[in-house]
């Protein structure tokens, strides 16, 4: 295991689309990424917390017009979603090895079209509650780098957690808010093309519901 792990940190260290710490543009991709990375003025879509990359690669696929990010800190798991974006020749698809947190680093306020985090840890204690990534300090976050209007989407089969996000963006100031308890069975389904990620064809199987929600960025709120 930890030589496979080596192995894909060696494969992100030479990978022309993987951003990370010690590579020249980690410190000055920051409003930069349509000239020094993609060299087109494509809208920008994140995938946070992407781990393997499962839509960076997917919707990259439908959508060559629109440049993709996946963002995660596992170098492991990027490195895969990386790969397959290489093999593919997927120009429009890059990876940022960085903590979501830490977001404001790397991209300039406006600079994003498009968020969707898919399947993340729903932190289901109360003392995790910050660490959710619906949480006000992480809204803050997507206010400020998404432009207005910008598209924010959550895929989850934790009913606890999409609850809980349900209340926090409208709250926070997102508008517009469609969402459904059964994706599937949905008129909203079009929108995630089939993609799955690990998790969800998991979860899906073991007969779970998915849920997902879209929302639009009102804009950068003042805190």
């Amino acid at each position: 295991m930890k030589r496979r792990k080596q192995y894909r940190f060696t494969q992100n260290a030479i990978a022309q689309n993987v951003i990370e710490n010690g590579k020249p543009l980690y410190d000055t991709i920051k409003g930069q990424w349509h000239q020094l990375k993609f060299n087109n003025n494509n809208p920008i879509v994140l995938e946070l917390a992407c781990g393997k990359g499962e839509y960076t690669v997917g919707l990259a696929q439908e959508y060559p017009d629109f440049n993709f990010i996946g963002v995660d800190i596992k170098g492991d798991r990027i490195a895969r979603g990386s790969q397959i974006a290489l093999q593919q020749e997927l120009h429009n698809v890059a990876f940022l090895r960085a903590d979501i947190q830490y977001l404001r680093e790397f991209f300039a306020p406006g600079e994003v079209s498009e968020i969707w985090v898919t399947f993340p840890d729903p932190q289901p204690r109360d003392k995790q509650e910050k660490h959710r990534l619906t949480h006000p300090r992480f809204l803050d976050l997507y206010a400020e780098i998404l432009q207005p209007g910008g598209l924010f989407h959550l895929k989850t089969d934790n009913a606890p957690f999409f609850d809980y996000s349900l209340e926090t963006l409208p709250a926070f100031g997102f508008t517009d808010l469609i969402y459904t308890h059964h994706l599937y069975d949905s008129p909203l389904n079009d929108i995630h093309h089939g993609i799955k990620t690990k998790y969800e064809a998991m979860f899906f199987a073991q007969g779970f519901s998915i849920n997902y929600l879209q929302c639009k960025n009102k804009g950068t709120l003042a805190r």
